[in-house]
């Protein structure tokens, strides 16, 4: 069992080596360039640094199709340089969670080459083959309108392989003891270096039975799972797992397991996915359902809320209404969808860069039970470029500055486009500027985030709404160790009154605002009153009306 539950209040930043910041002028982002940058992080709050996949890779999938799961890319720096990355996090009191990406590799790893070349090799049942192509193979695809099949020929072996994703990433036999195995010392060998923990890609297809044979509804082995953590736990007893699972309510207890004896966290799709719809419809019940849907948990387990991640915006658990009212607010352009699911945009152009919106988007994900995931330029307002493919137009570089390629290289060809033009271009948003300006939402942000690290209630404790009178205005109250918290949020763009009733010890209570001096103190029915102007939020303290006195007496 773990013995420290420091998921629970963290603060998690999401980034990019190749796209944050280059030190040595070649267009690519490296480990110097995010050691340069951490006392900004720190000053941010973050907590804790996930690291998208930086391991050796011919690139095809923005790393996702990794090549060597032991080493540093190359054009990333070195392992020492890694190490001493980690150190560097270390000394400011921040974890390092790596991607482990191993429901496939690509196709130029050293295995799936040995196993395509000589059946008798050992690496042959690493992979998933099939001498005929399976009648469902174009079943089951997880990029539509991209890819074709699940299953293609190849041309060495002559045998078809299986592939969840892209057909240059051939699919792991998971399930092969050896494979097993395999996983467990990549995960020994990143812990020794440092690293505290991984966030898990595509777990539910790790876990899942494979092959021609395995039918429409895959069985998952969920064992799999607690032999994962039993080895993090017996090498590191504060690393954890944080999974990518977009899974069903109900469903997520299996990864979870009964006494947390699996995952430690997951990301919550559910919950972000009716997030924006309450965002695009101003109506909270679907909201509040899904937050009720994925309630339960064991004490030791954790959501992992965001909005935006690297990838789309799914919408898929959605109903079909539902699914239309985002697309109409947030992605109503052909050209802003993805995959017939999703939306490929950033958070600050979805919300029209209103900031108010904003504002109350990240208020509500770092008040959401469980803890914030935020990503890279988010806390700056990034856009995206809708002119790059597919998910590459919200993976652009981030911006630092008004200077050349918006101070991220001095090579005249970086990575990936900057964005410069338009009310994104890194002369309008950059973090420089918003350093220096105190009003901004960089300044904002880390303010927020201070302060959501002083209410352990909403990491810790439990949950439960508060009625406000209209589903327009979202109220959750919080209690861990006796003390509470309530924050309430409009989630519509004109100005409503709420009332409210809350008891503290069985008495009336007084609100008090952390946010600002606007406190709210109950009438003679104990009823509390309370103006939310448009898009408003507020975080309230409740505390006994002896709060009063106190006050006076001070």
């Amino acid at each position: 069992m773990i013995n420290d539950l420091w998921y629970k209040n963290a603060m998690i930043y999401c980034v990019s080596v190749a796209t944050y910041l280059d030190t040595n002028g070649d267009g690519i982002g490296d480990f110097q360039g995010i050691m340069r940058r951490l006392d900004y992080l720190q000053g941010l709050g973050v907590t804790a640094i996930w690291l998208m996949p930086f391991q050796p890779s011919p690139g095809r999938d923005d790393g996702y199709d990794v090549a060597d799961y032991y080493g540093v890319d190359q054009r990333y720096g070195t392992m020492g340089d890694f190490v001493e990355f980690t150190h560097g996090c270390q000394q400011r009191g921040m974890r390092v969670l790596i991607d482990l990406v191993v429901n496939h590799t690509s196709d130029q790893h050293p295995w799936f080459q040995s196993a395509r070349r000589d059946p008798k090799s050992k690496y042959r049942d690493w992979y998933v083959w099939s001498k005929k192509k399976p009648k469902d193979a174009a079943k089951g695809i997880v990029f539509p309108g991209v890819q074709r099949s699940t299953w293609d020929k190849d041309a060495v072996a002559g045998e078809y392989y299986f592939h969840r994703f892209y057909d240059f990433q051939p699919d792991l036999n998971t399930a092969n003891p050896e494979v097993q195995a395999e996983i467990l010392k990549i995960m020994g060998f990143w812990l020794q270096l440092g690293v505290s923990g991984f966030r898990m890609d595509a777990v539910p297809f790790v876990i899942s039975a494979k092959g021609a044979d395995a039918g429409q509804k895959p069985v998952e082995h969920y064992d799999m799972l607690r032999e994962f953590s039993q080895f993090l736990t017996w090498r590191e007893g504060e690393a954890i797992i944080l999974a990518e699972a977009n899974v069903l309510p109900g469903t997520d207890l299996n990864y979870f397991g009964k006494a947390g004896e699996r995952l430690q966290m997951m990301f919550n799709f559910d919950v972000n996915q009716h997030l924006f719809y309450a965002l695009a419809s101003a109506d909270a019940r679907p909201l509040v359902k899904a937050m009720k849907d994925t309630r339960p948990r064991p004490a030791t387990a954790q959501w992992g809320q965001f909005l935006r991640n690297h990838d789309e915006l799914d919408l898929g658990r959605l109903e079909p209404q539902q699914r239309q009212t985002v697309f109409d607010a947030f992605g109503p352009e052909p050209e802003m969808q993805l995959y017939k699911r999703g939306i490929r945009r950033r958070l600050a152009p979805m919300l029209g860069g209103d900031r108010r919106r904003l504002e109350l988007a990240y208020s509500l994900i770092l008040t959401l039970p469980g803890t914030p995931v935020i990503r890279y330029g988010d806390e700056i307002g990034m856009g995206d470029d809708l002119r790059l493919p597919e998910r590459n137009c919200a993976r652009t570089p981030m911006q630092w500055s008004t200077e050349p390629n918006a101070g991220f290289t001095e090579s005249e060809h970086p990575i990936l486009p900057v964005i410069d033009h338009g009310p994104y271009g890194f002369h309008h948003v950059n973090a420089a500027d918003q350093r220096r300006d105190p009003n901004s939402l960089l300044n904002w942000m880390e303010r927020m985030i201070r302060m959501r690290k002083e209410v352990p209630e909403i990491g810790w404790g439990d949950f439960r709404f508060v009625s406000t009178g209209t589903e327009k205005v979202l109220a959750m109250h919080y209690e861990w160790r006796n003390n509470a918290v309530v924050c309430v949020h409009n989630l519509e763009g004109t100005p409503t009154e709420i009332r409210m009733t809350l008891e503290h010890d069985g008495e009336s209570c007084v609100l008090v605002n952390l946010l600002s001096n606007d406190h709210s103190e109950p009438n003679k029915k104990g009823k509390h009153a309370i103006v939310m102007e448009p898009y408003g939020y507020r975080w309230f303290r409740v505390c006994g009306l002896d709060y009063l006195l106190k006050r006076d007496d001070a």
